[in-house]
């Protein structure tokens, strides 16, 4: 056999082997997935996020329909299939059992829930979202009038209603819904709730920012001012219940930036995906906003949106 002819079967050969090797090689489940959950015959967001602790363990952290970002304290994974369990949270019953597997980039699996019932899911990695460091901003809009529910939607039956030139929520009921929908934008609001109540504006409809009578207590992901289970203030600067609040909030991408009642509590940081309540998880489109209805009593006299220009 002539010298070249070796080199090139040498070649060959090398390169079959790390061939052969790469599909050996089990896929990486390690990441952030938006999951679609099958639930009563309606999709239902969920999300999913794995990282490794230490040399070999698969932890991380599961958000479903309701509630916040629940831990994992373990996930077996061996041959692209995977399992994990969870206790409920604000369900009653046994734990949360879920096998999946990783399906041509994608998981696929089931959900033994705390009712006994097996529901479907499947899901897709959690897009990259792109951070605009010079943004040109347009013309601010105010997407409450004033005078009736132009331009929102209830999810259910409407106990929303105008009083005053405010928009009111007086008891439980629907959440309401922005027709029009936004990629990144600057906002605006002044609200303010009765003692002991509780509320939240989902931003493009999944990233709830948390509003609750919290005044006096430890700074925390679930409380005033929050983004729901994920980010934490650096203060708790909630004023009295019956006092006017505002919020003014930036959201490019991922990052948000929240000015609570003049102070800047969360700079810059990057949401890890949809909080529980969300419409969707369909983080590479525009979307709505929501301000919740189905929790406690709350007041809004301004709701005003400055977008990023195309």
């Amino acid at each position: 056999m002539k010298i070249n002819q070796v080199k090139t079967f040498a070649l060959l050969l090398i390169a079959t082997l790390v061939l052969q090797l790469n599909a050996q090689e089990p896929k990486s489940l390690e990441g952030k997935w938006n999951l679609t959950l099958t639930y009563d015959g309606k999709e239902v967001p969920s999300w999913l996020e794995v990282k490794h602790s230490g040399l070999s363990t698969l932890v991380g952290r599961f958000v479903f329909m309701n509630g916040s970002a629940r831990p994992i304290s373990e996930i077996k994974f061996i041959d692209d299939k995977f399992s994990f369990a969870i206790p409920p949270q604000w369900e009653k019953g046994n734990l949360l059992q879920f096998n999946g597997a990783i399906v041509n980039e994608e998981l696929k699996g089931t959900l033994l829930y705390t009712d006994g019932k097996t529901y479907d899911w499947v899901g897709t990695r959690a897009p990259k979202l792109a951070y605009n460091e010079n943004p040109v901003w347009g013309e601010p809009q105010a997407l409450f009038n004033g005078k009736n529910l132009d331009g929102w939607k209830a999810m259910g039956e409407n106990q929303w209603e105008i009083k005053d030139g405010i928009l009111t929520s007086e008891k439980t009921g629907a959440n309401l819904v922005s027709n029009e929908k936004f990629n990144d934008f600057k906002l605006h609001v002044e609200f303010r709730y009765p003692e002991g109540s509780n509320s939240g504006i989902y931003l493009r409809g999944r990233y709830e920012v948390q509003i609750a009578d919290n005044i006096g207590l430890e700074p925390s992901n679930i409380l005033f001012g929050g983004i729901y289970g994920f980010l934490t203030p650096n203060e708790m600067v909630a004023k009295p219940a019956g006092a006017w609040q505002q919020y003014d909030i930036t959201l490019i991408g991922r990052r948000v930036t929240i000015v609570a009642n003049g102070k800047e509590i969360i700079t810059n940081q990057n949401i890890p995906g949809m909080t529980g309540g969300a419409l969707d998880n369909n983080e590479a489109e525009a979307g709505p906003f929501l301000i919740q209805g189905d929790h406690g009593p709350v007041e809004f006299r301004s709701f005003v949106v400055t977008p990023i220009t195309d």
